[in-house]
């Protein structure tokens, strides 16, 4: 661990720590808040984030009906436009955010990923990375003073270098000066190391350089981030693969107890942070992360605490939908630290 990290805080008590932030996220509003709009919002991992800094969201964007409902049972207040990004044009966003081009604070999105993912077969023509010229559609029709977009770390390597310049291409083109670093949440309060690509972009006449947040917390393990848990007990696992799990210890895969089909069900360790969080294939438990001791699955209050979501955080669905929304989330810790910094480094600073 680098010197400097070493010398990070450390959060003792997880539960209290998101509970603290479950609150910043109920407050009232400021009425000289900072502004967002999420694009891609999903279950409302960052718009969770931008909440718990004090921004007030004037509008999210989602197309999936699991997660839409999710949404506004923990935003109430926010409006959705619920349904194709490529049919929401620039004038019904200004009409119902009664917004100017120019005046929103951030324009966020997460566009999906499935494309990019080093999971996947990252093929370069892979219709879902098509979204992002949607992003950019809105982000030139908007102006918002700064943009941030979220990838995965597929994006940058291999072939997929050549999507990662062209889309930097375009957002500069866009008429901002644009940074983008791969991050890792488990350094901004994530009992998860997920690895993550985020852009920042800064308005070109606004004469700023955008940066990113340095790390700003040691890694949390899944023993403190499972501190008093009240556990809802997940699925059993496939009968199938029973066998191979028993024989799995803290930090091995099926691969490294002869099952040999590429599917990367994972043992978590007490002691570190959760990998990367990761949606059922097929059965119950392929491709997913396991208990550090208990031949079974996560059940959702514990994939919850991986993810960063508070426990008032309340998600709908059966099991597999439930793990997929929040899979596919940015941890709100994370993007709450991102919020936070840009707020502080330039925001702040432009009300000044």
């Amino acid at each position: 661990m680098p010197k400097l990290q070493s010398r990070l805080p450390q959060i003792k008590d997880y539960p209290a720590h998101l509970d603290k932030m479950w609150d910043k996220h109920i407050q009232p509003r400021e009425d000289d808040a900072p502004t967002v709009i999420s694009l891609f919002a999903g279950c409302g991992g960052s718009s969770l984030g931008y909440s718990m800094a004090g921004y007030k969201e004037l509008l999210a964007v989602e197309w999936d009906n699991n997660a839409v409902e999710t949404f506004k049972l923990n935003f109430p207040d926010v409006p959705i436009h619920h349904g194709d990004i490529g049919k929401l044009s620039v004038d019904e966003v200004l009409e119902t955010t009664g917004l100017k081009p120019g005046e929103l604070d951030i324009l966020d999105g997460s566009p999906p990923c499935q494309g990019f993912s080093t999971a996947g077969k990252r093929s370069f023509d892979d219709s879902r990375n098509q979204l992002f010229k949607e992003y950019i559609r809105l982000l030139r029709g908007l102006q918002p003073k700064v943009f941030v977009m979220e990838n995965v770390s597929g994006m940058v390597k291999g072939k997929m270098k050549l999507i990662f310049v062209e889309i930097l291409k375009e957002l500069k083109a866009s008429g901002y000066k644009v940074s983008a670093r791969l991050m890792n949440t488990m350094w901004f309060g994530v009992p998860q190391s997920r690895q993550r690509l985020i852009f920042i972009g800064i308005r070109n006449d606004l004469g700023s350089e955008p940066t990113h947040p340095e790390a700003e917390r040691l890694p949390i393990t899944v023993k403190t981030a499972w501190k008093d848990i009240v556990n809802i007990m997940p699925p059993v696992l496939s009968p199938f693969i029973r066998p191979y799990v028993g024989e799995m210890r803290q930090g091995q895969s099926m691969n490294d107890v002869g099952y040999k089909g590429g599917y990367q069900t994972k043992r978590l360790f007490w002691d570190k942070p959760a990998p990367t969080l990761t949606k059922i294939i097929g059965g119950v438990g392929f491709g997913t992360n396991l208990h550090p001791e208990e031949d079974r699955v996560l059940s959702i209050p514990e994939t919850k605490r991986c993810g960063a979501f508070p426990d008032q955080f309340v998600f709908l669905g059966e099991y597999k939908i439930q793990r997929a929304l929040i899979g596919n989330s940015v941890p709100p810790l994370f993007m709450e630290a991102i919020a936070r910094h840009i707020k502080t480094n330039y925001l702040d600073k432009l009300d000044a």
